[in-house]
């Protein structure tokens, strides 16, 4: 069994009902329920949460609700690791095997249809653990300076002044939109950056983190000259 899990608890501080509000015309988390619904790659998705409202959309746009995450699971300081691991060992409990399961973030409006077949499709070939998305970083991580507490500036990497851009080796990050796994992995806890892990490259412009309200305008810009673009 291939499962999709969306975690999306209420308690959104920074972006107030980050996961529901309106994205260029509907609730933020919807986008990542069609992308996961129109894949093809799951025989269920699911969203996991603590939230009434956000459990009534989600079943609006298709994606089933199973059972309420715990109250503990649920806080600002709670990893994704432990939420995905929650819902394997419940869908478990209750007579599913799942074996391999993709988080997909609900603030993730760039998720594309392509990638996280691509996802599986990487997980399943490299008989990995883990396999997620990725990005790299605009400016070489090892030329990067820090703003002393006296207001001045000094390098992480100082002896890197003088190395030319072109001779950095290349620097990614997550790019925050979904993780596949083995079903054992996240149950064991396994750590998602590792060797174990495999990546899916994703183009810079189609990865923006939404934490702020400026992000989101950010991110809203993007996502209508993408659409534009395409439809031309």
């Amino acid at each position: 069994m291939r499962l999709a899990v969306i975690p999306a608890r209420g308690g959104s501080k920074r972006i107030p009902r980050k996961n529901i509000k309106p994205f260029c015309g509907k609730p933020m988390i919807a986008r990542s329920i069609e992308s996961a619904l129109e894949s093809g790659c799951f025989d269920r998705v699911i969203v996991s949460t603590d939230d009434a409202e956000i459990a009534e959309i989600s079943r609006e746009y298709g994606a089933a609700v199973p059972f309420m995450r715990p109250a503990e699971l649920s806080d600002d300081h709670t990893g994704t690791v432990p939420v995905i691991r929650h819902a394997v060992e419940w869908l478990i409990a209750n007579g599913e095997r799942p074996e391999q399961v993709c988080c997909i973030y609900a603030t993730a409006p760039f998720v594309s249809v392509e990638d996280i077949r691509q996802g599986l499709a990487a997980l399943v070939a490299n008989g990995c653990d883990y396999a997620f998305s990725v990005t790299s970083y605009a400016f070489p991580i090892q030329r990067a300076i820090r703003i002393t507490p006296q207001g001045r500036v000094e390098m992480f990497q100082p002896e890197h002044f003088n190395t030319r851009s072109q001779d950095i080796e290349e620097a990614f990050h997550d790019a925050g939109q979904f993780y596949w796994g083995r079903a054992g992995a996240w149950l064991e806890g396994k750590a998602l950056f590792g060797l174990h892990s495999t990546p899916v490259i994703l183009p810079r412009h189609r990865v923006q983190d939404i934490d702020t309200a400026e992000d989101w305008e950010r991110a809203e810009w993007m996502f209508k000259a993408m659409h534009a673009q395409a439809e031309r």
